[in-house]
């Protein structure tokens, strides 16, 4: 494994956080900050052709009942359809929704995708916004929309809003979600994904930093910061504007934004994008990339042992935002500076696919 250090300068400090669950392989790390907002301002779209949302359930990770080691999972608190859970963690009630598509076959382990939404954005919105339900009706897997605390993540000291004020401990709050929801549904350990946006973004690759539970990482519009001293191999897909101002696709101090609450303005300042993709070809020891483009879109693509792979997906005229998504309110994008979505392709589309295809290799 090629160990590795962003620094971090401007608003935003980071320093290695490590998983305070037992890791089995290696660190990842992910800090994102501001997403797309398809429901902020008053705009609340319904989701792509998703059933009607099917009651909700609550239950906490230290009083609600866990399955035992080796135990069935327990799908009667996990409607078919969207509902919402809770779940208490450093005791603090955490909320997320879950998605169980009615073609998803719980007769045997089923993927699962954990979608982190951005700064000022919730897990109603993210899953509202981006079209994770239809792809998760259509292909039959699970997906998880947490919430941040007032609306941000936690992705390294600095960063952000109320949850880095407070210190609040999102990998622990994802890696323990995770394992909750598997004594749920019958989650295949070997496809279980993380993807975020902006703040998102930066927390999926800090979960990729400090934990070794998925199988593959997609990243929008986002950055790493900080260190990633021992990341185990991880497939990466990495999608980003060259237009992109608030993480600039070129690295460095992007502009000031709110970071979630609008009290604790930070600004990301990270590497540039290439060298991003190419510090994980070192860590998943990856063949010399291939690049082809088409149109406004340009792939760089390396192939890895063990079946990985690190993909950067690179929109010539896109900024920060989730390429297919909904678009933002007007109010949402001027207030948050956002910018609208790209058209080139379908980010969700395309990370599902490399999802797919790059499952966890037997023992790994």
């Amino acid at each position: 494994m090629m160990p590795f250090t962003v620094l971090s300068s401007g608003a935003v400090t980071s320093a290695a956080h490590r998983s305070r669950r037992p890791r089995t392989a290696g660190v990842a790390a992910t800090l994102t900050l501001l997403v797309g907002l398809a429901a902020v301002g008053g705009c609340t779209p319904g989701r792509d052709d998703a059933p009607e949302a099917a009651g909700s359930s609550t239950g906490a990770g230290s009083a609600g009942p866990a399955a035992p080691s080796g135990a069935a999972p327990d799908a009667s608190a996990v409607p078919v359809g969207s509902s919402a859970h809770t779940i208490e963690v450093d005791q603090r009630q955490r909320t997320y929704r879950l998605y169980r598509p009615g073609s998803a076959d719980l007769g045997a382990p089923v993927p699962l995708v954990v979608m982190l939404h951005g700064a000022a954005g919730t897990g109603e919105q993210a899953e509202q916004a981006y079209g994770w339900t239809g792809q998760a009706d259509r292909d039959g897997f699970v997906v998880a929309f947490p919430d941040g605390v007032q609306r941000a993540w936690a992705a390294g000291p600095g960063c952000c809003g109320a949850p880095a004020r407070e210190g609040v401990d999102d990998v622990r709050f994802v890696t323990e979600l995770v394992d909750r929801i598997g004594t749920q549904l019958p989650v295949d350990p070997a496809r279980t994904y993380v993807t975020g946006i902006s703040n998102g973004g930066l927390l999926a690759y800090r979960l990729a930093c400090d934990t070794s539970i998925f199988a593959a990482v997609g990243a929008v519009a986002t950055t790493l910061t900080g260190q990633c001293p021992d990341p185990a191999p991880v497939s990466v897909l990495h999608i980003h504007g060259q237009q992109d101002k608030t993480m600039p696709y070129g690295g460095g101090p992007g502009r000031r934004d709110n970071g979630g609450t609008g009290r604790n303005p930070v600004r990301i300042d990270g590497p540039p994008t290439p060298e991003l993709a190419a510090r994980w070809r070192g860590v998943d020891r990856c063949a010399k990339p291939t690049t082809t483009t088409d149109g406004p879109v340009t792939r760089t693509t390396a192939t890895c042992p063990d079946g990985r792979a690190v993909e950067l997906v690179t929109i010539a005229d896109a900024g920060h935002q989730w390429p297919g998504g909904r678009p933002n309110p007007p109010r949402a994008q001027q207030l948050l500076n956002l910018d609208p979505p790209s058209t080139a392709l379908n980010a969700t589309e395309t990370i599902w696919r490399f999802f797919h295809d790059h499952p966890k290799p037997a023992g790994g």
